[in-house]
């Protein structure tokens, strides 16, 4: 009897092991590419919208940075992400600080989650990816409120969606260069 309980249980185990995602051996990532994909990103962010696409339009920067940080936290960290709200402050005219302190706060969540968050594929991740998102929203919403301005509106937070939406396009796109198979002309 006592022999059937741990066959049972050695099984169970065996499910377990197979549930597990399986990992994937890529190959190093250039520095070139990460500073590339993270200029794209400032540059998107950039593109003059109309008012209602301005909403809705994820903030480039912070999804790529979040790529990094979760793939490549010896390379990535926060103070490239206060570097780069520092940039994103001075390019939007906005309170000098907010965007380093959202993009700071979101470096900060994925580097302490990083380890957590490579076990889940890019839609699974999706969901965390967008609370760590609205964290760094409702940062630099209070650092505006803080600083004087009014509240902009519930529309506010549907950069969150989008990028919500966007992260295992987003996430599928960086890994490319990545991928085991491909020559390395193909890579930057």
């Amino acid at each position: 009897m006592h022999s059937k309980s741990s066959l049972r249980q050695g099984s169970e185990k065996k499910l377990a092991f197979a549930d597990h995602p399986k990992q994937e051996i890529l190959l190093p990532v250039k520095g070139s590419f990460i500073v590339l994909s993270l200029v794209a990103a400032l540059l998107l962010n950039l593109l003059p919208l109309s008012p209602g696409a301005l909403a809705a339009r994820p903030d480039f920067v912070a999804l790529v940075l979040l790529y990094w940080c979760i793939n490549q936290p010896q390379r990535i960290g926060m103070s490239i992400a206060f570097f780069l709200g520092l940039l994103m402050d001075i390019s939007n005219a906005s309170t000098l600080g907010e965007n380093a302190l959202a993009y700071s706060i979101m470096a900060f969540s994925a580097l302490l989650f990083h380890r957590r968050l490579l076990f889940f594929s890019p839609l699974a991740q999706a969901p965390q990816i967008g609370l760590i998102l609205l964290l760094g929203q409702c940062a630099r919403l209070l650092a505006g409120l803080l600083g004087g301005s009014h509240f902009p509106g519930w529309g506010f937070f549907l950069a969150t969606i989008t990028g919500i939406i966007l992260w295992p396009l987003l996430f599928s796109l960086l890994r490319m260069p990545q991928k085991p198979g491909r020559s390395t002309s193909d890579t930057l």
